[in-house]
């Protein structure tokens, strides 16, 4: 795969570039992924179905912690992007440092409070009953790594708002690939069991940073920054928060939802009904890794055409990623309602579990087809700076209509309420998205395209 510049994001066409720079996303997508799926058959097979479940409640909260430095990194990476392009590389030294400053800073303070009411927490995200240990085991672990990953998820968003989706791939495979040797080292052979899983997981994390480090500190990236970069500018600060909120939220918004589904769960069906959304929760990270790859590949391209004033190209891009996310949705939907049943026992051979979970996954990716113009809309108006609505449709589907479904339809429906829920939340959500992007088309980017 051919090198890409950053002047290659304003001049190659867009149908083509989207290709280069999502193709790398979806692949350290869909390793990353399958790391997560990989993971969970492991420690379903070799743990039990009851470390499923315990990881589960662990993740919404590492992951919020983790997603701090994802947050900064998208923040900053639009930035990044709009300053490369209008040619202002002061600006992305700048918001690079203090990125790096933000990131340490805020995730380090989270896991000392995250450790220090680390019983209180497990509790609250759904570890109850024999959930609870092996949970407990896991958390403390891998909070430890969490610094680490929230780092590598910085240091990757900025690499591909440079234009070098290749690194950012590699960035996002190593951890993956590590994981799953450690796995086998720790879980299959040392017989660690839940600490093992533990071990493993924080090991991966400082494998990729390590990775990060080497690249910036090569001749692979045009940020090359020294100390004075990463004294913290209220100006910078004020800039790649507004833009790293909205992540931010979405992960917020993500972690209360893991709250909400394993208490509501557990309530209903008990530890097996919390296994089941466990499985589907890993489904919906892997599956749509094509999806989230375009998303990935289109936010620099957005945001640096944005910056260079090109607003044609930019529009082109927005109805080109929503093509070919839509067209890769529907591949998904198809095979989801084809082979649940086939996907649900790689993971366990629990029958109460493998009688439960099919069908949850048939409900959860019933409007898969539609959501590639909620993502790619929300995406649009992060990169281009706008933070506003980025924010609120970033948090329309969860935060808006899922959260409030959850509360609601059980109470009529029980269990199916729950399920019932993930696709009317997406058919809402999206509604509303496609409304405010046409709308933005038609009064800013091509009253723009006129007057440029």
């Amino acid at each position: 795969m051919s090198r890409t510049s950053t002047v290659d994001l304003g001049t190659e066409p867009i149908g083509k570039l989207l290709i280069k720079q999502a193709v790398p996303a979806s692949i350290g997508i869909l390793v990353m992924s399958l790391n997560v799926l990989v993971d969970t058959i492991f420690v379903g097979n070799w743990i039990g179905s009851i470390a499923i479940a315990a990881i589960n409640v662990v993740l919404p909260v590492s992951f919020f912690i983790a997603a701090l430095g994802m947050a900064i990194g998208i923040g900053g990476a639009s930035i990044i992007s709009r300053a490369l392009g209008a040619g202002d590389k002061d600006k992305a030294l700048d918001t690079f440092g203090n990125q790096i400053t933000l990131t340490v800073v805020f995730t380090t303070v989270f896991v000392f409070f995250g450790l220090m009411f680390k019983d209180g927490i497990i509790t609250s995200f759904g570890g109850k009953g024999d959930i609870f240990e092996p949970a407990k085991i896991y958390y403390t672990i891998v909070l430890y790594g969490v610094p680490f990953l929230a780092l590598c998820m910085m240091g990757n968003s900025v690499i591909r708002a440079e234009g070098k989706p290749k690194f950012a791939m590699y960035a996002m495979m190593i951890p993956s690939v590590g994981n799953l040797i450690f796995d086998y080292i720790f879980i299959n052979l040392m017989d660690m069991g839940m600490t093992g899983a533990a071990w493993a997981t924080s090991g991966s994390y400082i494998l990729c940073l390590l990775y990060i480090l080497w690249y910036f500190f090569s001749s692979n990236s045009d940020l090359h920054i020294d100390w004075s970069y990463l004294r913290l500018k209220w100006k910078v600060i004020s800039e790649i928060a507004s833009l790293g909120f909205v992540t931010l939220s979405r992960q917020a918004v993500v972690s209360v939802t893991y709250l909400f589904m394993n208490n509501i769960l557990f309530h209903l069906g008990g530890e097996v009904s919390v296994t089941a959304y466990a499985i589907v929760g890993r489904m919906l990270m892997f599956a749509l890794f094509p999806v989230f790859g375009i998303t990935q590949g289109f936010l620099p391209i957005a945001g640096y055409n944005y910056g260079a004033k090109q607003y044609d190209r930019v529009k082109d891009s927005i109805y080109i990623a929503i093509k070919y996310a839509a067209i890769l949705a529907t591949v998904v939907f198809v095979l989801l309602m084809a082979f649940p049943d086939y996907i649900t026992i790689m993971f366990t051979r629990d029958q109460e579990v493998l009688s439960q979970t099919p069908s949850a996954m048939r409900w959860v990716f019933a409007a898969t087809p539609i959501i590639a113009l909620q993502l790619i809309g929300a995406a649009y108006f992060q990169a281009i700076g706008k933070a506003k609505p980025a924010l609120l449709l970033t948090l329309t589907r969860q935060g808006f209509f899922f959260i409030p479904l959850i509360l609601i339809l059980p109470k009529f429906f029980g269990e199916l309420g729950v399920w019932v829920s993930f696709p009317v939340s997406d058919v809402l959500s999206t509604l509303v998205t496609g409304y405010f992007l046409h709308k933005e088309i038609k009064t800013d980017l091509e009253g723009k395209s006129i007057t440029v």
